[in-house]
């Protein structure tokens, strides 16, 4: 499992996951390039079906990113997005899966460095996990 490289979708914010790296992507920071980018105009669009099928289709991990809680440019589409988030670990929990496969973080603006510790931490989690059951073998 040492070559193991996560597939993971990020679903990210249009007004602060989007801007974080942007600043990062200028600022040369460097993260893990194995994020199948999913943007999007606010997380509180994100269904539960929407993470689900993502894990369905062979992705180790879902990552959501969004802005702070209270900073929400559609006042409260992150909090939408959160309990979705908790109640789809709760399903994962249930079947047998890691709910740490799915996580929701916020970026409060264009912080570009916590943007990459962000993508850093969620690999790192979904690598110590290793690859997900419902990944079909090539």
């Amino acid at each position: 499992m040492g070559d193991f490289e996560p597939r993971i979708v990020g679903i990210f914010c249009h007004y602060c996951a989007l801007a974080a790296q942007d600043v990062a992507g200028k600022g040369r920071m460097t993260f893990p390039a194995n994020i199948r980018e999913v943007r999007v105009l606010c997380t509180g669009k994100v269904d539960v079906l929407h993470i689900l099928k993502a894990l369905e289709d062979g992705a180790d991990g879902v990552l959501i990113i969004g802005c702070k809680v209270g900073d929400c440019y559609f006042r409260e589409g992150n909090i939408k997005a959160l309990k979705r988030v908790e109640y789809v670990q709760g399903l994962l929990k249930e079947i047998g899966l890691e709910p740490e496969r799915v996580q929701m973080y916020e970026v409060p603006g264009p912080m570009g460095k916590r943007f990459t510790e962000i993508v850093r931490e969620m690999t790192d989690k979904i690598k110590a996990l290793g690859p997900s059951p419902l990944r079909k073998q090539a």
